[in-house]
């Protein structure tokens, strides 16, 4: 059985008696959980709090649209993402949901860096989850986009 086996079992409840989960256990969620296409955005996992994550999204002319800025597409993606990650964090392990809600409001245009794209859940329950994520230049640090999820969890 793979470590990532070992930690998504089907618990309800956040799990305290599990050792932490490590960005290397992140990402090798994300090869397990995630689509292809998802996949092939490069994200890695930068930092794990205890219901938070931060991705690091690279910039690519993949995911740009005229003149470098990073399309709102692959952020709202990311962001996405990032939300599953940190719901795994927060109970410790893999549990099966699916986005409800996803609000965004970009504030600037991102360009000619990576993006760090930071999600923290602010309540999980039996059946539902909500958070917040805030997508910033992994340079500059300014905040590009924020964006508020609800999730249903099965």
């Amino acid at each position: 059985m793979s470590h990532t086996q070992a930690v998504r079992g089907a618990g309800t409840h956040k799990n305290q008696d599990k050792a932490p989960l490590s960005a290397a256990d992140l990402d090798a969620m994300q090869r397990e959980f995630f689509a292809p296409w998802v996949q092939a955005l490069g994200m890695r996992v930068e930092s794990v709090g205890a219901a938070s994550v931060t991705l690091r999204l690279p910039q690519s002319d993949s995911l740009s649209r005229m003149g470098g800025t990073l399309c709102g597409q692959a952020m709202m993606a990311a962001a996405d993402s990032a939300m599953v990650l940190a719901l795994v964090c927060h109970f410790g392990e893999f549990r099966p949901c699916t986005t409800v809600q996803l609000s965004s409001s970009f504030l600037k245009p991102l360009s000619a860096q990576d993006a760090l794209v930071e999600a923290r859940v602010l309540r999980a329950g039996k059946s539902m989850a909500f958070g917040e994520i805030d997508i910033r230049g992994a340079q500059d640090g300014k905040s590009v986009c924020r964006a508020t999820t609800a999730y249903a969890l099965l």
